[in-house]
């Protein structure tokens, strides 16, 4: 995508983002990544009237590695400090689950994260349409005391939902002290730490993330009191397996966030196993009518923990209600007032 282009489809999100004449917005990069957002980003702004600036964070070093909630802002208080003083940050770089992050949230600051490739951000453009019924969602399972998942593969699990608070991404943000992630559509909530007991069979064709990997044997978790007490399966389930060893954290087997995808834009089949140029695998977390849970922190919703062990696994074809009532039924979302076209 040529500059014009990219900055055409930044401009419509800083407009979605309620970007005003003389808000100061950042921009932070981290060594060569993603130069070509903040240059996009940078023009949009101003033609906004937003007071633009351009944070570039030195590369992390070649033996530093990526874990989840470890950033390179850690060693620079001054630079969360001038963080905390912007209206809106654009996180090019990837700051959840970080105290950094949270820390600029809580003193105002509103944050919308662009790690995708420009033609998935292009393609899945923040709309009214996919705010509104994100909401109504959010409405739904903020009120909800228990979540119930099934799947003709044999999933069955419960969920109490008495402690953390609901989170809606629609990929837009103009809250102040909010976050945000373009592209998206989905909501979520997390478990009571003890509250999640049951079975959740991951089948052939769902997602497990960060391994961007599609699964073909079946991965059977065995959960007890908001722990992983088992995984058991063919190959994918090896790699699961070892994946969360390599952190030595107990921690990691612990039940994180939990809910559905609302994005009719997004699709399951666009996903291609092990190809993210750039990315970190929006688009399979946001695709209408799945349900995704994860392992390991939930300091994201306020929680305790804090493991850098961390996974997303949106599946397909799965029920879900909350206090029994129908929510998502065999994939396909069934409550009225947030069904959306798929075209």
């Amino acid at each position: 995508m040529d500059h014009a282009g990219f900055t055409e489809i930044c401009l419509h999100q800083l407009k979605m983002s309620g970007v005003r004449d003389g808000e100061r917005l950042v921009v932070l990069t981290q060594g060569n990544d993603r130069l070509s957002y903040a240059d996009a980003f940078m023009a949009a702004g101003q033609r906004l009237g937003a007071r633009m600036y351009h944070m570039r964070l030195p590369a992390p070093l070649p033996t530093a590695g990526w874990n989840v909630g470890v950033t390179g802002l850690a060693a620079m208080p001054d630079a969360v400090e001038a963080l905390k003083n912007c209206d809106m940050l654009i996180d090019c770089v990837f700051l959840l689950f970080s105290p950094e992050q949270f820390a600029i949230q809580a003193a105002g600051t509103r944050i919308l994260t662009a790690v995708e490739p420009p033609e998935l951000l292009a393609r899945m453009q923040p709309y009214p349409e996919l705010r509104e019924k994100v909401e109504i969602a959010a409405g739904l399972l903020d009120a909800a005391k228990v979540m119930r998942i099934t799947s003709p593969h044999g999933t069955d699990v419960t969920y109490k939902l008495n402690t953390y608070d609901t989170i809606a991404e629609y990929a837009c943000n103009d809250t102040p002290g909010r976050w945000d992630h373009w592209p998206s559509g989905f909501v979520f909530t997390g478990g009571d730490d003890d509250g999640v007991d049951g079975q959740i069979v991951v089948a052939t064709g769902d997602i497990l993330l960060p391994q961007n990997i599609m699964v073909r044997d079946p991965i059977t978790y065995t959960i007890e009191r908001g722990w992983v007490t088992d995984i058991r399966g063919g190959l994918e389930a090896e790699i699961v397996k070892a994946y969360m060893e390599s952190f030595n954290d107990k921690r990691g087997y612990g039940m994180s966030h939990v809910g559905w995808g609302m994005n009719p834009q997004a699709r399951w089949h666009n996903f291609v196993p092990g190809e993210f140029p750039g990315g970190m695998g929006m688009e399979p977390r946001s695709f209408y009518g799945n349900v995704m849970f994860s392992t390991g922190p939930n300091n994201e919703l306020g929680g305790p923990n804090t493991t850098a062990c961390h996974l997303d696994i949106p599946m397909r074809n799965c029920s879900l209600l909350l206090d029994d009532e129908a929510i998502v039924i065999d994939g396909d979302v069934v409550v009225k007032d947030i069904q959306m076209s798929r075209n």
